[in-house]
Parts: C-alpha cells; sequence; structure tokens
C-alpha cells in the first residue's frame, strides 16, 4: 500500500445519516431553480452524487444542516462547471460581471429577478445561512469569498494570456480557487459554533486549516487530473510538477501524492499544537478539527465512489 494510502487511513471514515433526504433535497432544489436544464448537465449532476459528498464531508450535520450544504456544494460544483467547462472560463468580462452579482448577494443587496439562475440560487443560499450566523462567521465567509473571486481572475488572466504560474503563487491561490475555505466555514454552520478571531487567526489554527486545505485540493487536482488534461487545463498541481521538475506524468503523480500524504502529517501536528494553544476552546476547536478531518476523508472517498471522477482504489487517477 502507498504512503499516499496509507496516510488517509489514518482519518477514519464518519457517514451522516441522512444522506437520502439531502439527495433528495438538493435534487429539488437545483430543478427548482433552473441549473440543470441541459441534457448533459443533468447527467453529470446525478453522477456526482452531492448527497453522498455532503454525508461523507458532514457527518454530524443534523437534516436541515445536511440539505443546506449539499446545495451549498451543489452551487459551488456548478458554478467551477461554468468556469471549466464553457466560455466563462475564458472571457474576463463575463466573469466579472457574475462576480460583482455574486458578492453582492454576499453583501445583503436586492437581487434582480432577472439575473441568472446561479446569481439567484446564490441568493436562496444565503438567506437560508446567514440569519444563523454572528457578525464574526459571515465577515470571515464574506472574505474567503473575495479570496476565491480574486483567485479565479487570476486564473481566467492566465489562461488568457498563456502564462503559467509559479511554484509559490500556485500553491497560494490554489486553495483559494478551490473554495476550500468557504466549505471549511460551513463546518462551523451545521456545528452550530463559531470560533473567536483571535483563535482562528492564531498560528496553530491557521496552520491546520491551510494544511486541510492543501489536502483536499491537491487531492482533487490527483483525482481530476484526466478531466483537466483533456481539456488542456494546467492550472493543476500535477501538470504543474511536470513543468516545474520537467519529469513525466507517473514521476508528478508520485509527486502529487508525497506531497499530499505529507500535508496530511503537518496537519496532524498542528492539531495537536492548536488544542493546546487554546484549551478554553477545546470543545469548539474538536469540533471543527473532526470536520477538517472529515473532509479530507470524506472527498477522497467520495471522488473514488462518484462518476464525475474516474479514480483509482489509492486515489490515483484510472485511464
Amino acid at each position: 500500500m502507498s504512503a499516499f494510502a496509507d496516510a488517509f487511513l489514518a482519518l477514519p471514515p464518519r457517514h451522516n445519516p441522512h444522506r437520502d433526504a439531502a439527495a433528495a433535497h438538493v435534487d429539488a432544489w437545483v430543478h427548482g431553480h433552473g441549473l440543470v436544464e441541459r441534457d448533459a448537465v443533468r447527467a453529470r449532476f446525478t453522477e456526482t452524487d452531492f448527497g453522498a459528498f455532503a454525508a461523507a464531508t458532514y457527518p454530524a450535520a443534523d437534516a436541515s444542516g445536511l440539505a443546506l450544504v449539499t446545495d451549498w456544494l451543489a452551487w459551488l460544483f456548478l458554478l467551477d462547471d461554468l468556469l471549466d467547462d464553457g466560455s466563462l472560463g475564458r472571457s474576463p468580462d463575463q466573469l466579472a460581471t457574475l462576480l460583482t452579482a455574486i458578492m453582492a448577494v454576499l453583501a445583503g443587496r436586492a437581487t434582480d429577478p432577472g439575473a441568472p439562475g446561479i446569481v439567484r440560487a446564490l441568493d436562496d443560499l444565503w438567506r437560508r445561512t446567514a440569519p444563523a450566523t454572528g457578525e464574526v462567521w459571515r465577515h470571515r465567509f464574506t472574505g474567503h469569498a473575495t479570496q476565491c473571486a480574486l483567485a479565479v481572475v487570476w486564473e481566467v488572466d492566465n489562461r488568457v494570456r498563456g502564462v503559467v504560474p509559479a511554484e509559490a503563487e500556485y500553491l497560494e491561490r490554489r486553495r483559494h480557487t478551490g473554495a476550500i475555505y468557504p466549505c471549511m466555514d460551513l463546518i462551523e454552520v451545521v456545528e452550530r459554533i463559531e470560533l473567536p478571531e483571535a483563535v482562528y487567526r492564531g498560528a496553530a489554527f491557521t496552520r491546520a486549516i491551510d494544511a486541510a486545505c492543501d489536502v483536499v485540493c491537491w487531492t482533487n487536482d490527483l483525482v481530476s487530473l484526466d478531466k483537466e488534461a483533456a481539456l488542456g487545463e494546467y492550472h493543476n498541481l500535477v501538470i504543474l510538477l511536470e513543468h516545474w521538475r520537467g519529469v513525466e506524468r507517473r514521476a508528478a503523480v508520485e509527486l502529487g501524492r508525497a506531497r499530499a500524504a505529507e500535508r496530511l502529517r503537518d496537519f496532524h501536528g498542528a492539531e495537536t499544537e492548536v488544542l493546546a494553544a487554546h484549551p478554553e476552546h477545546r470543545a469548539e476547536l474538536g469540533a471543527y478539527l473532526a470536520g477538517m478531518r472529515s473532509w479530507m476523508r470524506g472527498h477522497l472517498d467520495w471522488s473514488a465512489s462518484s462518476g464525475r471522477y474516474r479514480v483509482g482504489a489509492d486515489g490515483g487517477t484510472a485511464g
């Protein structure tokens, strides 16, 4: 068994019992907002299995919480598909218009009834999410959303100009193009907690969440490699390792796996540090750290079973 697989075995899988209800809910929700009208989009949505994804990544959520985060995951992935597979991902002007509308929703401004379905769906999500959260959480979430928007603009600009990013820049931006910080923010929503800023911005917690986000994003780069290579996409850790290191694809895959396993070890080290640094917040931190562990393991398990990617048993791409 590879070091990559060994690293993930240390994260026990957890599963939410409300999976089927969440799957039925999100199916009705995306259809109600007209987000999956075309046959190809409907087929891709069905094979992605968002109910299973949310159940693996938010195992502690109650039924209503799981329905909410399942809708969020569906929205994020449908937006990602627009960026990856459509003209939006290669048109800075179209992208700027959409991102402006998205940020207006998060700022609480009224949404035009004629806005695209992806914007109106976000308006619904935000109305269901924001009232149960505190000002600190909302500020944090919108800040992460802003960073995501800036990173997506950076990625599209690279595509248009044919710029291959440098290593340090890619590794930093990848956490934001993957929208993983907002997904981690939703752990607080389903757990009904809110970490104080002093804890969240502390060095130990920053190391933990950065490592967890890297693990998820780099694993995603591994499992989506075939799809992205076929599309000519080069914002992918494996493809960029080929470029940076001058190695062949198989060697780059092994390097990517080794890096992900190393970052998972970094997470475990930071996890111990953050609990020791903030004993007065041990309960909230315990819930948040458990949520990050579930995200790392759940994302990999879902990737292996979902029809969205063809994945080998140890997390590498097949084909």
